[in-house]
């Protein structure tokens, strides 16, 4: 049962990021094509092997609920890769089954591993309904494993989807990208605090040393003293540089939101996010994700204006929500910034 149990939570933490990863392109393939010139199918792929593997992974733990709803997800996805229309009303939906995901997800995580009882049937009715009432039925629970083998991504890409504009090749280097997951590995925050304490016990026993090498000029262990300093600066400077993230990490959320205030309130946001690769330390990220967040909702909700208040003062329909993250003199800054009307 302890293994099951782990096997488990890995796949709550691995789904977690990977519902936060479709929120994005989700909005990212909302936008592309003909109005910014970006290939939308990498984006479906993407979107088709998340939900292929939340479905998969599902079945296999017995989790039927959430299996339900990621194959039919699963399913509008591989329409658009076969050349299907991708419109709000199909994004709409598919935000709405990832909303429906992390609840359950959260439920399994809080109800030591059970999923919820209830029904899911608006949201599965919401994907058919967007895919055209083409999207088969999910599978059962005896099937979905047999079901998951064969969707496997095919080895030739298909047309892209009619939004696109003009079906352009996979970049070069898209699948060196995809593969990035493969040369990195999940560190526990116990295990890197508890190695912090390792190396400054060191650090300060370099210390130490260094200070009986000063005041023993007949000591024949100089070489030996300089080259544990240089190796324990280097260690130091390594353990350090584990506990950074991009600043990017704590915008993800960000273009969803937007997509939602837009939506809601009849606006039309453009969000730019310039330094995402910007890093800093994870227990600063963690204490500015929740103010990063409340700032650029206001920005969407309260300072930009509507498409009938920024036509009369001589602004474009769409507003812009801009942030930057950089380094100046030891430090790093983040600006937020909108061209509306001001709080």
């Amino acid at each position: 049962m302890e293994q099951l149990d782990d096997l488990l939570q890995e796949f709550i933490t691995d789904t977690q990021e990977s519902l936060e990863q479709v929120d994005v392109r989700l909005v990212e393939l909302e936008g592309a094509g003909e109005e910014d010139g970006t290939n939308p199918l990498p984006i479906v792929n993407e979107l088709f092997r998340m939900m292929h593997t939340i479905k998969g992974t599902c079945g296999f733990l017995g989790l039927n609920r959430m299996a339900n709803v990621a194959h039919v997800a699963e399913n509008l996805m591989d329409g658009f890769r076969n050349g299907a229309t991708v419109t709000s009303a199909a994004i709409d939906a598919t935000l709405l089954a990832v909303d429906r995901l992390k609840m359950l997800l959260n439920a399994i995580e809080t109800g030591g591993g059970a999923e919820p009882s209830g029904s899911d049937d608006e949201v599965i009715d919401a994907l058919k309904k967007a895919a055209g009432g083409t999207v088969e039925d999910a599978p059962t629970a005896a099937n979905s494993n047999k079901d998951s083998a064969k969707a496997e991504a095919p080895a030739e890409p298909k047309p892209a989807p009619k939004a696109a504009g003009k079906p352009a090749e996979k970049p070069e280097g898209a699948e060196q990208g995809e593969q990035a997951g493969d040369r990195s590995i999940r560190v526990s925050v116990e295990t890197l605090e508890h190695l912090m304490t390792v190396v400054s016990e060191l650090v300060l026993t370099r210390n130490e040393l260094t200070e009986i090498m000063r005041n023993d000029e007949g000591t024949t262990h100089k070489l030996a003293l300089q080259r544990l300093s240089t190796v324990t600066g280097e260690l130091q400077q390594a353990v350090m540089s584990t506990r950074m993230q991009p600043i990017g990490n704590a915008w993800r959320k960000l273009p969803r939101i937007v997509r939602d205030v837009s939506s809601n309130l009849g606006k039309k946001i453009e969000l730019e996010m310039n330094g995402s690769q910007t890093e800093l330390d994870r227990q600063v990220l963690d204490a500015i994700k929740d103010p990063l967040v409340h700032m650029v909702r206001n920005a969407a909700d309260h300072g930009l204006e509507t498409p009938k208040e920024r036509r009369a003062a001589g602004k474009p329909d769409k507003g812009r929500i801009v942030l930057n993250a950089y380094h100046e003199g030891g430090q790093i800054l983040v600006e937020i910034s909108d061209d509306g009307r001001g709080l």
